[in-house]
């Protein structure tokens, strides 16, 4: 139970440097159509969308990503100080 814990928290890690990822990535509109930004896209839109929707936008400024890395990162440390 406690490696899947750690596998877990690892996973949480890895969707929220993802997130970065496609956060940086947003900044160069030459590389929308780059198969890695698609799947990327496809990896991280199941948590984004959702949070978009109940997150509203500030003028320009989408803080839904800033606050779903903030979140994967504590349940991640909170997953691996409870196992």
């Amino acid at each position: 139970m406690e490696q899947f814990a750690l596998f877990f928290s690892y996973l949480l890690y890895l969707l929220a440097w993802l997130i970065i990822a496609r956060s940086i990535m947003s900044w160069f509109p030459n590389i929308q159509g780059n198969i890695f930004v698609q799947i990327l896209r496809q990896v991280t839109d199941p948590i984004l969308i959702p949070l978009q929707k109940v997150v509203p936008r500030v003028g320009m400024f989408d803080f839904t990503p800033t606050i779903a890395v903030i979140v994967l990162f504590v349940l991640a440390a909170a997953i691996r100080s409870i196992s």
